[in-house]
């Protein structure tokens, strides 16, 4: 999700009231900063949770419930939960096709309102960065999860190696610009152009998975190293 930098004193609260400013132009926005790419991201992340039949999913910062609607299409037969902070994005969420399909709530990562073991899978599209403490967030997901459940992770990640300075150049022209046209609200985009430069690579963010417990810790590097799908297992 993309809002304004919050302060650091009150970050889980600035965060719930900016992101219910921006559900009006979130999609749109994803495209195009994806070139049309945040769609397929999304399937190839429920897919990647292999619900098994009669399973339950859980989507964690659902937003506008774009990977909780694409699970919910790959296994008919899964309860699938979309949850979020923001009762703006769920709103939103609430109104597109197949939304019946999905059990929406309120929810606080930090502290998920789930017994031990409810889920055998658990995804999240752009949650860590705009969160204060990762580990204890994906520690409540390795609660929630059953044995041998499974994790998918969409992030942002910096890039790397020959393509760093001129990616790194893009993303701090093109992301802030295209909020200011398209949105109107070029505040949030900065502050998405720094989250996705400063926020952990894949190897540190497999580094507390494995620390956590998770087991077979994997990750690809999407859009020119800027993104990441990261993927782990429960015990």
């Amino acid at each position: 999700m993309t809002v304004p930098s919050p302060s650091s004193s009150s970050k889980g609260e600035e965060v719930q009231r900016l992101f219910d400013t921006v559900p009006g132009y979130y999609d749109r926005m994803n495209r195009l900063m994806t070139l049309g790419r945040h769609q397929a991201w999304c399937r190839d992340v429920a897919r990647r949770a292999q619900v098994p039949a009669g399973g339950a999913l859980l989507d964690i910062a659902t937003g506008t419930g774009v990977i909780a609607l694409e699970a919910a299409r790959r296994y008919p037969d899964a309860a699938v939960h979309g949850v979020d902070f923001s009762e703006g994005m769920l709103a939103g969420a609430r109104t597109k096709p197949g939304a019946d399909a999905v059990t929406w709530q309120f929810a606080d990562a930090n502290a998920l309102p789930f017994d031990d073991g409810t889920f055998d899978a658990v995804t999240h599209g752009y949650l860590l960065r705009n969160v204060e403490d990762a580990e204890r967030v994906l520690a409540e997901q390795l609660r929630v999860l059953r044995p041998g459940g499974r994790l998918v992770i969409l992030e942002t990640c910096p890039p790397r190696g020959l393509l760093r300075r001129p990616v790194t150049l893009g993303v701090k022209v093109v992301v802030p610009l295209l909020g200011q046209l398209v949105a109107r609200d070029r505040t949030s985009y900065t502050y998405l152009e720094e989250s996705t430069l400063g926020f952990m690579s894949p190897e540190q963010v497999g580094e507390i998975l494995r620390r956590l417990g998770f087991v077979s810790v994997a990750w690809d590097r999407r859009f020119l190293g800027t993104h990441m799908i990261v993927t782990a297992q429960k015990p």
